[in-house]
């Protein structure tokens, strides 16, 4: 099986984040430093391109690129949750350790409840970037 081939049968990192077809996301806090490769990935696993934050409508994710000079990420959480469906999932998508613009995890683990929402996991994603799933409280 050549390179190609078994590229193509490897999930990418859209399905190993949780992301499934035909999901409505809104990616927010993208700047030039994003991985585009990432993005991809994400938009090729749900069929469309991701909605921004002007979309207005309920989304089932939400993609958030956060950097630690980004401003307050318990605000920011909190504002990522306005179009989110309830039940639905936010990605915390930060720079790795030694990366311009690292965020420690007990900066996220401190801010996550403050929004209202739980830490469920960290996975790499990508070279230079980890996303945090985080989830909304059912009521």
């Amino acid at each position: 099986m050549s390179a190609t081939a078994q590229d193509a049968d490897r999930p990418g990192h859209g399905d190993r984040l949780g992301f499934k077809p035909d999901m409505v996301v809104q990616e927010l806090g993208w700047d030039e430093d994003v991985d585009d490769s990432l993005r991809e990935s994400i938009e090729d696993r749900i069929g469309s391109e991701m909605v921004d934050g002007d979309y207005g409508e309920v989304v089932d994710g939400v993609v958030l690129w956060w950097r630690a000079d980004d401003g307050d990420l318990a605000d920011a959480l909190m504002d990522s949750l306005q179009d989110l469906v309830e039940g639905g999932t936010v990605w915390l998508l930060t720079p790795k350790v030694g990366r311009p613009g690292y965020v420690d995890g007990a900066d996220i683990a401190e801010a996550a409840p403050i929004a209202g929402l739980s830490t469920t996991t960290t996975n790499p994603a990508g070279s230079d970037w980890a996303a945090t799933k985080l989830s909304t409280h059912k009521r």
